[in-house]
């Protein structure tokens, strides 16, 4: 659905809800990563896109009264909390809510908002971001909260800054160890582009796509294989890695802080036999991610009018599928099946899964004459086999977050 006529559609539940207009309305996209996976809480490189599927959350403030009162239009669900009660303690209320109180509290923690300043409001979300798909609607939530809660008290900041408060959300009060970049791209993408995010020094840069030209389109599939993070081994895919950086450092000299980013390829070749085998296949996927990300880019400023440039794009994109599902062991049956469908179709460049794993989607890169046959071949053959309603969603890169 356009969004468009979403903002107009939240506006009028806003009033059947609340009995008033709402002032304003924050919009925050989800996003599909093109490749560097695992690699963000690793201090490694990704190139995440932001999406045409969004949180909005229409907001009115109620002057007089320090309390929030929050709606949710996919969960059919309310929940109302006052700021003096926020800590950082999981399951207190509905995790959807979670999400919400723990950006104000994250924001307050960075110092980004004075938990006395806002007033009170009246706050409606609606979103179109697939849920456990590995869109990051969670991320979405979070930066869309952010934005509320910081246009409601009238407060400057950076968008760093505020995706950094998000990422504090989302590791310590919801308990998910993740690194920066979900929060990161749905606060700062940029139209028709990928951001290359170096995930240690927050810098980036905008990586026009040049697919829309050549008659290509991203498409997510979403495997209908659930996937709560939190419940998940994610977290201990970041301990894995880094018990490993610890002990590679070590080994080499380096300064204690180090992460898997400061190690070369070469170094581990030399250190690898000297790790137990289930660090060492963590440590490798680390590493040679971080090389194919490095390359992507490299093949998309060279130009994708090129078809070597293009078909090797593909190529890395099958390499880090293979890699994150042999080394990093963060794929599954149905995940694999996709993306070996995938290969199978004509017009495809490459496949893989995105996200945090376990489940979730896979990203492809499809020409647009074989979309019909993607549809057949992948998604409908999928459904066959399975028996999981698998969707197809075909994604065109927008701008982050912002106040509409």
């Amino acid at each position: 659905m356009q969004e468009s006529i979403r903002i107009e559609q939240i506006r009028i539940e806003f009033k059947k809800a609340f009995g008033i207009a709402p002032s304003f309305i924050a919009r925050a996209p989800g996003r599909v990563n093109l490749i560097g996976e695992h690699t963000d809480y690793n201090g490694g490189f990704v190139l995440p896109v932001a999406i045409d599927r969004s949180i909005l959350i229409a907001v009115a403030p109620v002057i007089g009264v320090r309390r929030f009162e929050l709606v949710s239009l996919e969960y059919n669900d309310s929940v109302t909390f006052e700021p003096a009660n926020l800590e950082p303690v999981v399951g207190k209320v509905p995790l959807w809510a979670n999400y919400v109180q723990g950006v104000m509290w994250a924001l307050a923690q960075k110092g980004l908002l004075d938990l006395n300043e806002p007033p009170g409001a009246r706050l409606l979300i609606q979103g179109d971001v697939p849920r456990g798909a590995g869109l990051s609607s969670s991320a979405a939530l979070e930066v869309a909260s952010a934005l509320a809660f910081l246009h409601l008290a009238g407060s400057s900041f950076e968008q760093v800054q505020m995706a950094r408060a998000c990422q504090k959300a989302e590791n310590e009060y919801i308990g998910v160890k993740s690194g920066i970049m979900d929060q990161f791209i749905s606060a700062m993408g940029e139209p028709d582009s990928a951001l290359l995010i170096d995930t240690r020094s927050l810098d980036y840069r905008t990586i026009p796509l040049g697919l829309e030209e050549l008659g290509y389109k991203i498409v997510a599939v979403d495997s209908a294989v659930p996937r709560t993070l939190a419940g998940s081994a994610y977290n201990k895919r970041r301990e894995e890695c880094e018990e490993a950086a610890k002990i590679l450092s070590k080994q080499l000299g380096l300064p204690n802080r180090s992460q898997l980013r400061d190690i070369s390829l070469s170094d581990f070749n030399e250190q690898a036999e000297t790790l137990p085998e289930t660090l060492r296949m963590r440590v490798r996927h680390v590493i040679t991610e971080d090389a194919r990300t490095l390359e992507a880019i490299e093949r998309m400023q060279a130009g994708f009018t090129n078809p070597a440039n293009l078909r090797r794009f593909g190529e890395l994109l099958n390499a880090s599928h293979t890699s994150l599902s042999d080394d990093y062991e963060v794929s599954c049956a149905e995940l694999d099946l996709l993306v070996d469908l995938a290969h199978a179709v004509p017009g495809v460049i490459g496949a893989r899964m995105t996200g945090a794993g376990f489940g979730g989607c896979t990203v492809n890169i499809v020409a647009a004459n074989s979309l019909p046959d993607f549809e057949e071949k992948v998604v409908q053959e999928y459904r066959q086999r399975t028996g999981l309603n698998a969707q197809s969603h075909i994604c065109k890169a927008v701008r982050g977050g912002e106040i509409v």
